[in-house]
């Protein structure tokens, strides 16, 4: 089976290059998706060869993974990989997300930062954010997974052919968790290891997820 990994990056100079590196001889292929970058994000991925795409407007991470998912299918992927550019996922962990679809043993895999391993989560994040996450899956999508914003994860293309991604922003990580369920489509999760970094780590960006996802379902 072809393993395609989509990476949407936004201003990430300072690790692109690293992770592409580590990436890039884990899969089939390494499509990384410059979302409009103001640094020069573009000319280094292009540096990498991995493919390399690029939106002339900045629409958001939602938007990039919707184009690098619409790529891999166009050029045969069997298996479709979300990875982060800013490393803080392990890239050896992508065998460990894609294992149970080669075992014929789920569908769609998301990678968990609460099982097993340990992560640095920022403590805001663990003990308000998440948990809080947690609760509005559950009530109102009734979703009961251990992770409920995980970038990492792992889906057949059967799933991404139907996938289509309505929130550029980053609610749609629950948007995707949400339409597996509804899909019928086996889900599992596995255990993975996340690495923050001092950037990147806003407490106000957790809420506009939470605030964007209830708005949603209030409008329905």
């Amino acid at each position: 089976m072809k393993i395609f990994c989509v990476i949407p990056a936004y201003n990430e100079a300072k690790s692109i290059v690293k992770v592409a590196a580590k990436v890039k001889p884990l899969v089939d292929d390494l499509i990384i998706v410059d979302d409009c970058s103001k640094d020069n994000t573009y000319a280094l991925i292009k540096t990498t060869g991995a493919t390399a795409l690029h939106h002339i407007i900045n629409r958001g991470q939602g938007a990039a993974l919707g184009t690098g998912n619409a790529y891999a299918l166009a050029h045969g992927a069997d298996i479709i990989v979300h990875f982060d550019a800013d490393d803080q996922f392990a890239a050896e962990e992508i065998k460990d997300v894609v294992q149970p679809i080669l075992n014929d043993e789920a569908d769609i895999v998301f990678g968990s930062r609460f099982l097993e391993k340990e992560s640095n989560m920022p403590w805001a994040k663990k003990n308000i954010i998440m948990p809080l996450a947690r609760a509005i899956n559950k009530i109102f999508f009734g979703i009961n997974l251990t992770d409920p914003q995980s970038g990492f994860r792992a889906m057949k293309k059967e799933f991404a052919q139907d996938l289509i991604i309505e929130n550029d922003g980053m609610a749609h990580c629950n948007e995707i968790l949400i339409k597996a369920f509804k899909s019928k489509h086996r889900i599992t999760e596995v255990p993975i290891t996340v690495h923050y970094h001092e950037f990147g780590q806003k407490f106000s960006g957790g809420f506009k997820i939470i605030k964007d996802l209830i708005y949603k379902q209030l409008i329905k």
